[in-house]
């Protein structure tokens, strides 16, 4: 592995090239540099001798850094006591100066229990971090619908509709809700009917007016326009009047039509907004594709997650392919992401540097799988990699009680194993060097999702498109918070002022701060 970054490029490669496309040439060739620590699976620490890999110089600093420190390198803060050497510094500066910006995570650690910001009756049966997105999502979306006169907003991947619920109800917009589970149409559709009730039943009451002195401002009032569901998949090879294939599993009833217009598809043909709130892999990649092809859309929001379960094939790109999409990025030697790289592109970066920060217990659970790792791998080597996860209160035991809750999943019997061993000792007394190297990887894991955002961004440009990334939600507890925006009309009057309606509408003042998922145990 390289000792520093020093990437070489001659002037000819920068000529009549964008922002972006610079951006995404220098991320590659910073990765190619660290391509082995980038590629390494954390649980591999103890049996691939992941330590010894890193520049020798590195070593001594990293193995006495403190959490507070590692936590500094992260978010460039320094860290107290911490003497870095240039070559260290120099990765992690060239790593976040290509990240692309996160926005600044202020506020509370978590979410609001109850968004004040959302009518009570659309944050039933929503988590708090949901809440958050489908409001700030729907803000924009607002604004699109504002710029492009479109009604019409097809959300894909609509899951219990809920952003689809916000939408119609919320704002008064013409919703098609499109979801390939048919159970979670079933599910979205009986909470519009509850709704509905709900509303049908405030409306004979009559309206209550807020209390004297509430700092509440006055929420939209509802209107009874529920959105439509359609159950069916996005067809990423498919003509466009061919857009849905039936949903999976398929269920009674008829197909479902296209809700974008042309043959099969909706009566009045006209123009509408699509988005997709954690559209998961290759679903990204196929909304951005049938966007490109069809007039029918005039604008789109979208949010990809699940990067690892992107396809990828070599040269040329095609809409079949979820990465690379665009001809800028396949064209650079070195631009493939392995699953790994892919994987850790879905970071949680602001969660794991508060967790260095506080010194969490969390922290543990990377060791304990890697000690658990090895300790399978001994013991049958064919074994190596089951995706053993032991639970997601890990760092709550100790690892003897680890060890015996994850040797049976995979098929090993604890009583024919050493646990107790000075080599096991020896191997969690290095958590802090796991930590550290798990820190590194982290390190990198936002550049990796800025060249796969980066990717998408450029393809829509090779088209024509006016497009732009926009970091909408807090990333303390929201981690996949870009949003790529793409419409035919520039995009200067809708993204004006969106900032401000971010400080307005994530006010401090909600109360009751309630419990946020966090990553996985051992998850990087």
């Amino acid at each position: 592995m390289a000792a520093a970054p020093h990437p070489t490029s001659h002037p000819e490669q920068h000529l009549e090239q964008s922002p972006e496309q610079r951006r995404a040439a220098d991320i590659i060739r910073l990765l190619m540099l660290y391509r082995p620590l980038l590629d390494a699976f954390i649980i591999d620490f103890f049996t691939e001798g992941l330590w010894a890999q890193l520049p020798p110089a590195w070593q001594p600093a990293l193995a006495s850094a403190t959490p507070t420190q590692l936590a500094g390198l992260l978010g460039d803060h320094g860290g107290p006591g911490a003497a870095w050497p240039l070559s260290l510094l120099a990765f992690a500066a060239a790593a976040r100066a290509l990240a692309f910006p996160r926005g600044c995570p202020e506020g509370s650690l978590r979410p609001p229990c109850q968004s004040s910001h959302l009518h009570p009756l659309l944050r039933r049966h929503v988590k708090p971090k949901k809440q958050h997105e489908i409001q700030r999502l729907g803000q924009l979306l607002q604004r699109l619908s504002q710029a492009t006169g479109c009604e019409r907003v097809v959300d894909i991947g609509a899951g219990q509709g809920h952003l689809s619920r916000f939408l119609a109800f919320g704002l008064g917009l013409s919703v098609t809700a499109v979801e390939s589970d048919g159970r979670l149409v079933g599910l979205a559709e009986r909470f519009d009917q509850e709704l509905l009730r709900e509303l049908g039943k405030a409306r004979a009451l009559g309206h209550k007016r807020p209390p004297r002195g509430c700092r509440t401002p006055p929420l939209r009032p509802l209107t009874p326009r529920a959105p439509q569901h359609a159950a069916g998949r996005l067809d990423p090879a498919a003509p466009w009047g061919e857009f849905l294939l039936p949903p999976n599993p398929p269920g009674p009833g008829p197909a479902a039509r296209n809700p974008l217009g042309g043959p099969g598809g909706s009566e009045d043909g006209g123009r509408v907004l699509v988005t997709g709130l954690h559209a998961c892999g290759d679903l990204s990649p196929a909304l951005l594709c049938h966007f490109a092809r069809s007039s029918a859309v005039a604008a789109m929001a979208l949010v990809g997650c699940c990067y690892m379960k992107l396809s990828t094939a070599p040269q040329p790109p095609s809409c079949l392919t979820g990465y690379p999409l665009s001809a800028s990025v396949a064209a650079l030697p070195g631009h493939q992401l392995s699953y790994r790289a892919r994987e850790a592109a879905c970071h949680a970066l602001e969660e794991y540097e508060r967790r260095l920060r506080r010194g969490s217990t969390h922290l543990r659970a990377h060791c304990y799988r890697a000690v658990l790792e090895s300790l399978i791998c001994t013991a049958d080597p064919d074994k190596r990699h089951l995706g053993v996860q032991p639970g997601r209160k890990a760092h709550a035991l100790s690892f003897l009680q680890y060890a015996r809750l994850g040797l049976p999943l995979a098929g090993l019997d604890p009583a024919g194993v050493p646990l107790d061993s000075g080599a096991v000792g020896a191997m969690l007394e290095q958590q802090h060097k796991v930590v550290a190297f798990c820190t590194l990887g982290q390190l990198l894991a936002p550049a990796v999702e800025t060249l796969i955002l980066l990717d998408r961004l450029l393809y829509l440009r090779e088209q024509g498109f006016h497009c732009a990334l926009v970091p909408l939600f807090n990333p303390r507890f929201s981690p996949r918070n870009l949003v790529l925006v793409a419409a035919r009309t520039p995009l200067a009057a809708v993204l004006a002022g969106l900032d401000k309606d971010s400080e307005d509408g994530d006010s401090s003042e909600d109360e009751d701060l309630g419990e946020v998922e966090s990553p996985k145990e051992g998850q990087s």
